[in-house]
């Protein structure tokens, strides 16, 4: 009967146990990252230097953010985000991706 009772009471524990992980699921490390990246500071195209653009850009490689610097360096400062456009390699889809962390100033 003891043996039973045992039993029992840690089969209820372990059911608790497995129901308290279903009901309140941890947050994916991914929504971690997002927040992080949603609230850092806004990347200025007029004064970024290469690394940071790379560092803080998606899909923007040392190459490419070394392109951004230089194109800013031969023609001025942009005077629109969309001037982004201009610099090669540098495409509609990768600057949608980025828009909302680009500024100007």
């Amino acid at each position: 009967m003891l043996k039973s009772f045992i039993s029992a009471s840690i089969f209820a524990l372990l059911a608790c146990v497995s129901v308290g992980g279903i009901a309140a699921p941890a947050k994916p490390a991914d929504s971690a990252n997002v927040a992080a990246t949603q609230q850092t500071a806004p990347i200025n195209l007029n004064s970024a230097d290469a690394e940071t653009i790379s560092r803080e850009l998606k899909g923007i490689g040392e190459t490419k953010a070394k392109a951004i610097v230089a194109y800013r360096e031969a023609h001025g400062p942009f005077s629109s985000v969309d001037d982004l456009l201009e610099v090669k390699g540098i495409g509609a889809a990768t600057l949608e991706k980025n828009r909302a962390k680009l500024s100007l100033n």
